[in-house]
């Protein structure tokens, strides 16, 4: 497993999920209420990328089938979504907000 570097805190400063790439994969990465967070970027139901939603109670809602996905566990909400979504570990340390992936 290695960290990798994929935003600074300022980065996520007034939005709650944005996209990145890291370690060959697409993440997203969120801030909420109680720190930081990160999944895959892709909507297990199909592909689109749920950098592009909207956060919902701590949901992130696929922007092309509204699908709702556990952010801080990754857990699949209901239909249309079945599958859950890779989770990554996230630390943060001096402003810069690290994923750890695999590989």
């Amino acid at each position: 497993m290695t960290w990798h570097h994929v935003a600074d805190t300022a980065d996520l400063a007034g939005c709650e999920v944005i996209g990145r790439e890291a370690g060959g994969r697409r993440i997203a990465l969120y801030r909420l209420d109680d720190g930081y967070f990160a999944t895959s970027d892709l909507c297990t139901h199909g592909n689109a990328l749920l950098s592009g939603g909207a956060v919902v109670e701590g949901y992130i809602e696929c922007p092309a089938h509204f699908g709702l996905f556990a952010i801080r566990t990754g857990k699949a909400g209901g239909a249309p979504v079945t599958r859950d979504l890779q989770t990554f570990p996230v630390r943060v340390a001096e402003g810069r907000i690290e994923v750890e992936i695999e590989g």
